[in-house]
């Protein structure tokens, strides 16, 4: 997500708001575990369904948010571009009717204003002498004629500039007005979580911690399972050198927290840790995750190697980076720090991605110590 950082709104302060970091958003689909209600009656299992959809909407708004921010970046280049052409169009112009200025006061000086150059040569006495003035005349009047077109195109092409200059700067402003409004609802969306777990007693907190522990050991075991995942783990397969760069990248960033709009190097939300990874490792990848489940190469998970991006929901709105051994490194979500987990920790899986289709795995790879 290519936006810039922006103060984290929702820094915990307490044990309730702490626990943002702890809630995983579990999958949908996954059939509830029962659970013990809270002392209103209400099932701890409902409570987490219902934060699960609130991290959700959270990640689409960020992601929106990460769209526009990327989108704005490259209105303002395209309104600076067109700002330094106006400069240089007027800078020329203003030359060009300096020239036609000389141009007017040398013809006064003569005195011949108002006689045509076969004119002047006829009332010239010498033969030689009209050869001469024909000849300077000729050549005057293709300065002139050539000045008076640079003049008038130059008129023409800066009033086309004023009016790109004027669209892209309104385009700027749209974007940035958009913004701010993507922004507003992702913490808005952001504090309606932390009131939910602000709420909560310290009971239902440990209840909600069990249900989430059960549900992503038992995701975990089912993504496995059915994709095939248990024998590519023991395989092991190898990453391509950018790849195994990439992986290095994020796990540095460990336990640095997630801020939505963040890339680093101090905060990552999750799409901004994977595209600076890989920007790391030499390749530019789509800010994005929606944009990145897009456009990059889809890959099955049974052929998972490190560096491939792990992209979760039907939106698209959350990726992590496959480290290996089924094993990924992300940035879960606000409250929460870049951390490695297993792949079904979000099992909302939507599938997987690879940034550098076509390169070669390298021939010898050994796993970073942490997932060995």
């Amino acid at each position: 997500m290519g936006g810039e950082p922006v103060p984290h709104p929702c820094a915990p302060r307490s044990v309730a708001a702490a626990a943002v970091a702890t809630v995983a958003a579990a999958s949908l689909a996954f059939p509830p575990v029962p659970a013990a209600a809270d002392p209103g009656g209400r099932p701890v299992s409902e409570l987490l369904r219902e934060l699960q959809v609130m991290y959700e909407r959270t990640e689409t708004a960020s992601d929106a948010y990460n769209t526009t921010a990327a989108k704005l970046k490259r209105q303002r280049a395209r309104a600076d571009k067109a700002g330094r052409a106006l400069t240089s169009v007027r800078s020329a112009l203003a030359e060009s009717r300096r020239e036609a200025g000389r141009l007017a006061r040398q013809q006064y000086r003569r005195g011949d204003i108002g006689l045509p150059p076969l004119v002047q040569v006829l009332l010239t006495r010498d033969a030689r002498d009209a050869a001469d003035s024909l000849r300077l005349l000729t050549r005057a009047a293709g300065r002139q004629a050539t000045t008076v077109h640079r003049l008038v195109a130059g008129e023409r092409r800066q009033r086309q500039l004023t009016a790109a200059a004027r669209k892209a700067l309104a385009g700027q402003q749209r974007l940035a007005d958009r913004k701010e409004k993507q922004r507003a609802t992702a913490r808005s969306r952001l504090q309606r979580v932390e009131r939910t777990l602000a709420s909560l007693s310290g009971a239902e907190l440990t209840r909600l911690r069990g249900l989430e522990s059960a549900q992503q050991t038992g995701t975990q075991r089912t993504l496995m399972s059915a994709h095939g995942m248990e024998k590519s783990a023991t395989v092991r397969r190898k990453p391509s050198r950018p790849g195994a760069q990439a992986v290095r990248f994020a796990l540095r960033q460990l336990g640095k927290p997630y801020r939505f709009g963040a890339d680093g190097p101090t905060a990552y939300d999750c799409s901004g840790l994977t595209s600076t990874a890989w920007k790391q490792a030499g390749r530019s990848i789509p800010r994005t995750s929606q944009a990145q489940w897009k456009t990059l190469r889809r890959v099955p998970m049974n052929r998972l190697r490190p560096g491939d991006l792990v992209v979760y929901y039907k939106s698209a709105s959350h990726v992590a980076l496959y480290a290996g051994r089924g094993k990924v490194v992300h940035a879960p979500r606000p409250g929460a720090r870049v951390k490695v987990s297993p792949v079904g920790a979000i099992p909302s899986v939507r599938g997987a991605v690879r940034p550098d289709a076509g390169a070669r795995p390298l021939p010898h790879y050994r796993l970073p110590k942490l997932l060995r």
